[in-house]
């Protein structure tokens, strides 16, 4: 199975090698930049210019959590490998970490001085990755909320 996101405002599943659609998911008011599977494959998270952050419950077929928080387009999401924590970059230079079991922000990560473009967490730790606009990288311990 792919996942794709566009400027359609709809993530799709596809099946490969086939091609052809297996589920649409619709609610972003904007642009989807990003989309990444819940390690589990049961759940989905997805990033918008709309500002928000969406989890979504595959047998379901719908949005179950609308994460907000950001003031300007969210570039990107990635999911922690426990599950249990979805990461967000945004053009308002900040990344947040959301704990999706009490449904809010654990930490919100400052300190890039542009738009944060990408973030991804190393796998098996507490470690996440972000990239910017002011074309830096910096590693960040979501732990203690500090870049390494």
């Amino acid at each position: 199975i792919v996942l794709t996101g566009g400027d359609d405002r709809l993530w799709k599943t596809w099946g490969f090698p086939d091609g052809n659609i297996l589920l649409t998911g619709e609610g972003h008011t904007d642009w989807l930049s990003g989309c990444c599977f819940r390690p589990s494959g049961t759940q989905l998270v997805t990033s918008s210019g709309d500002t928000t952050v969406r989890i979504w419950d595959l047998s379901r077929r719908g949005c179950i959590l609308t994460l907000r928080g950001h003031s300007r387009a969210v570039c990107s999401c990635s999911w922690h490998s426990c599950g249990d924590f979805v990461a967000s970059a945004s053009m308002d230079g900040t990344s947040k970490i959301w704990d999706v079991n009490s449904e809010r922000c654990r930490y919100t990560l400052r300190g890039h001085e542009a738009s944060v473009n990408s973030i991804e967490f190393l796998p098996f730790s507490s470690t996440a990755l972000t990239s910017s606009a002011d074309k830096t990288l910096s590693l960040w311990d979501v732990r203690t909320v500090s870049r390494l």
